[in-house]
């Protein structure tokens, strides 16, 4: 368990493995490919052949590269035989009453120690709250493997950054944070990460510092966006642009640029319920964390609601009234649907007759009819809608011009004036405000935003 495990994986002697081939996996078990040997292991066989036929369905790193990859993509447990540097990266869902999910946590340690070798190191990349790579897995392991802990195998956590569909902030560019059972597996963790993080690794006191670091970064995030999306609630009620406000405030050198919008995806919408799960157990009741989740949580709706004052103010019939929704996916850019908050959108215009239409250049049309039982149109055979919302900034929906997005709207409109629809007008939700609000009300548009 001393440094040879470090140059035995250097000299391609022995093998890295990744256990989650997702959004998070994909791009460790790419990057390690470049200088060691590695096994790809998910439980997803079909995921599993998509990669072995060169297709990226994350996006993550592109189709090309996976052809070219050195990875070896398997969905057969017992290949875990042959690693002694294993990377657990399966993500960490929330159950329906808002509680931390570790089913698939623990089901992959339970994969991991049926395999698990002497002599080997395990490290947890899952976000988890404090305690859990040592209060639920090492027993998990142990039980499954038949090995002790500290003997036999060490374990270690280093949590993931990753940020799905930013090209800028990757694996390598972002200093990493590792820790160990004991120094020794601290040393060797750090040295194997430092093979492919460029930025360098940050070593964390202990395993608990590190898993605690990790919940309380989207933490932060998810606070501040809260606010910030308060703030929209009321400047909405008195009639002024939050973006411009935004605009005027952060002038000043330490105001922190956070943008209202929809706080969905595997991360920050997420990671709160961690802590403050941990939290109640331990007695405390959260009062900032849960306060930023539930406003945070009600965003779509808000959204919904909105649109529906719009629509009236529009002189639209509610009742059957279609809506387009641009864009589905929990963030710009990345196809993953997952935990997206567009669907409280959906959900909620539904309540009031409205019927919606969407579109997402972005999204896998397969995953989302079985998540959502939504069909995804083609931008082109959307007509005749009664107002349409931009939910999520693609690039692809930058590239369009607001004339382009008349063509989707039914024509009985005509120009408003002085803001009064005299009978019907455009209206059209920006959510992120990707265009100008000043150029959409010139053509005739009843703008909103957040």
């Amino acid at each position: 368990m001393n440094m040879d495990l470090y140059e035995k994986i250097v000299n391609k002697e022995e093998r890295i493995s990744l256990i989650g081939l997702g959004y998070v996996g994909m791009p460790i078990a790419f990057a390690f490919a470049k200088k060691v040997n590695v096994i790809g292991f998910d439980i997803n066989k079909s995921k599993i052949e998509l990669y072995k036929s060169g297709i990226d369905p994350t996006k993550e790193i592109g189709s090309e590269a996976i052809k070219n990859t050195s990875v070896e993509f398997t969905s057969d447990e017992a290949k875990l035989r042959e690693a002694k540097f294993h990377i657990v990266a399966v993500p960490t869902p929330l159950n329906s009453d808002l509680t931390p999910d570790l089913t698939p946590v623990e089901s992959a340690t339970r994969t991991l120690g049926r395999n698990l070798s002497k002599g080997s190191i395990v490290v947890y990349e899952s976000t988890v709250y404090p305690g859990v790579t040592e209060d639920i897995c090492i027993p998990i392991l142990e039980k499954e493997s038949g090995l002790k802990c500290g003997v036999d195998f060490k374990v270690a956590y280093s949590p993931e950054r990753i940020n799905p569909g930013d090209k800028v902030h990757r694996l390598e560019t972002i200093v990493k944070i590792v820790s160990g059972m004991d120094k020794e597996t601290l040393n060797t963790v750090a040295k194997i990460y430092e093979l492919v993080v460029e930025a360098g690794v940050h070593r964390a006191e202990s395993i608990k510092v590190a898993e605690a670091a990790k919940v309380i970064e989207n933490s932060q995030r998810d606070i501040n966006i809260a606010f910030m999306n308060e703030l929209s609630i009321i400047f909405n009620k008195m009639g002024i642009d939050t973006q411009t406000v935004l605009k005027a405030a952060e002038t000043k050198w330490n105001f922190l640029k956070f943008y209202p919008g929809l706080v969905g995806g595997h991360c920050i919408g997420v990671d709160p319920y961690y802590l403050t799960y941990k939290a109640e157990e331990m007695g405390y009741h959260s009062q900032i964390i849960l306060a930023g989740r539930r406003i945070n949580d009600s965003m779509g709706k808000y959204v919904a609601e909105n649109t529906v004052k719009l629509m009236i103010k529009a002189n639209k019939q509610i009742k059957g009234a279609r809506v387009a929704i641009l864009g589905l996916t929990f963030k710009e850019n990345c196809p993953d649907v997952r935990n997206t908050k567009v669907i409280d959108i959906v959900n909620e215009l539904k309540e009031y007759g409205v019927r919606t239409v969407l579109h997402d250049p972005q999204a896998n049309e397969k995953e989302v009819f079985d998540v959502y039982g939504i069909e995804l149109k083609e931008l082109r055979d959307i007509k005749d809608v009664d107002a349409v919302i931009l939910a999520v900034p693609h690039e692809e929906f930058k590239a369009l011009s607001l004339e382009h997005i008349s063509s989707l709207y039914n024509n009985n409109y005509t120009h408003i004036h002085d803001n009064e629809a005299k009978d019907d007008c455009k209206a059209i939700v920006d959510v992120k405000g990707m265009f100008n609000r000043s150029e959409a009300e010139d053509l005739g548009y009843l703008y909103w935003r957040l």
